[in-house]
């Protein structure tokens, strides 16, 4: 019997081999390869929601000679979200870059990446978590440099750098943690941990590097224009899943490894940084002029969300408060990269139509392109947190926790950042359904619209009305 975990990383490995071997074929062995993926994906995730957690120790070798892959609720509901947004970004591709000679590198390059992030989810060795934190920098890196202006390359290249140095870091941290104990497994390093220099400063270096790599305010200054030269299928999955990825393992470590190291001080830190992510973020996003650029700057602001909740995780007064805030935040993350993803495939339709991404002259664009503006409205509403979406429930959760713990700065936090996204959201439809006319550039393609329209429908009403299973994966 094919072990699931094992096939949900080698389903998209197998992809970027089969692309470089037969390019012609690159867009068909593509969607072939993503449809199997996102099966993988979604298989493993109901065998976690039956059985509690799946195990797996690579070609027999027992932990801690051979590599083992784990994968709980948290990384069930990761995967399955990674891999349902990699399929929608995969469709979209394949009308995006079927006349580009780009897509001869876009598609193995975007399957490395796809395979580092499901091994990333699944990994239980923090060297091998450092091994998908490589992998997946340089393909993001790579594909971000795809477009070949100066601008891409020189962003790209500053995100690549910064990317090393935040995964350096990292891995500095992890080797405190194996001389102090010998040994690399998640399980087995959490077991031994104990308090004191080495593994303080373990968890500096490692949350740090993290937080760089995951573009916390204000490590975030590399995200804007990297995100913002690449071309439309990339920047949605570099800010719908490899930002998501690094603060994923900020939380997990967070709660996995370092629950007796780090103390109250340590999360109220990483959760100011978080609530001034919020407001710059909002604040930057309303005041640019670009579509592009108002995306990347809203994803900065929503990893801030996501780092406000360590604090409140960590007043928590029972087990029970905190696992209602972990759902809040997978909730908050799962319609983050769905809305995400979606808002960035329909800002490329309406780039490739109108010839630019200039808000200020969109008029008209509702006219040409319904099914696109529709769901940058659908994945606009989502990120603001209007109802049912899962942002709206994340929000009102994260609300209720800052008043009970007595932290109740974080509720203007809040609501200051999203009236600031309703203001930047609104903005973008108003001069979307202007009617002054819009010259077309490009005739766009059903298929690339149902892509993005289907995340937005996902993320805006998916995540939201899916709660309670996804609190039962959770084993909340």
């Amino acid at each position: 019997m094919l072990d699931p975990l094992a096939l949900a990383v080698a389903w998209p490995l197998l992809g970027a081999l089969s692309i470089t071997l037969l390019p012609r074929w690159a867009a068909h062995l593509g969607i072939l390869a993503a449809v199997g993926a996102t099966l993988s994906a979604l298989g493993v995730a109901f065998a976690v929601m039956d059985s509690g957690s799946l195990t797996s120790e690579l070609g027999g070798w027992k932990i801690p000679l051979g590599i083992g892959l784990r994968a709980d609720g948290l990384a069930a509901a990761f995967l399955a979200m990674v891999n349902l947004v990699a399929l929608g970004v995969s469709i979209h591709a394949s009308v995006y870059f079927a006349d580009s000679k780009a897509r001869h590198h876009f598609w193995p390059l975007w399957f490395l990446l796809w395979t580092a992030l499901n091994a990333l989810w699944l990994a239980r060795d923090l060297f091998n978590l450092y091994v998908t934190l490589e992998l997946m920098g340089l393909s993001a890196a790579a594909l971000g440099a795809l477009s070949g202006t100066r601008e891409s390359i020189s962003a790209n290249l500053r995100y690549l750098l910064l990317g090393l140095a935040g995964s350096m870091t990292y891995l500095l941290g992890v080797a405190l943690l194996y001389v102090a104990y010998g040994s690399l497994d998640l399980v087995q390093v959490a077991r031994s941990l104990a308090p004191g220099p080495s593994s303080a400063a373990a968890c500096a270096l490692m949350i740090g590097g993290l937080s760089l790599k995951a573009a916390l305010f204000p490590l975030h200054f590399w995200l804007p224009p990297a995100h913002a030269s690449a071309p439309a299928p990339v920047s949605a999955a570099l800010s719908a899943l490899v930002v998501k990825a690094a603060i994923y393992l900020v939380l997990r470590l967070w709660l996995d490894l370092f629950a007796g190291i780090a103390n109250a001080s340590a999360a109220m830190l990483l959760g100011l940084l978080g609530g001034s992510a919020v407001l710059w973020g909002s604040w930057q996003a309303l005041r640019a002029e670009r579509l592009k650029l108002l995306a990347a700057y809203s994803t900065v602001a929503q990893i801030g969300y996501l780092a406000m909740f360590l604090p409140l995780i960590a007043a928590a007064a029972d087990e029970r408060g905190r696992a209602s805030l972990l759902v809040a935040w997978v909730l908050l993350a799962l319609t983050h990269g769905l809305a995400k993803a979606s808002f960035f495939l329909a800002t490329g339709l309406v780039q490739k139509t109108t010839g630019h991404d200039r808000i200020a002259e969109l008029g008209g664009a509702a006219q040409s392109l319904p099914a696109a503006t529709f769901a940058l409205g659908l994945a606009g509403a989502a990120l603001i947190g209007l109802p049912p979406s899962g942002t709206f429930f994340a929000k009102w959760i994260l609300i209720q926790a800052a008043i009970a713990s007595g932290q109740w700065w974080w509720v203007p936090v809040i609501m200051l950042g999203t009236l600031l996204a309703l203001g930047y959201v609104f903005r973008l439809l108003a001069r979307a359904f202007t009617r002054e006319p819009t010259p077309p550039h490009f005739v766009t393609s059903a298929r690339a619209e149902l892509s993005a329209l289907l995340l937005a429908v996902l993320a805006m009403l998916g995540v939201g009305l899916a709660a309670r299973p996804i609190a039962n994966l959770l084993g909340v």
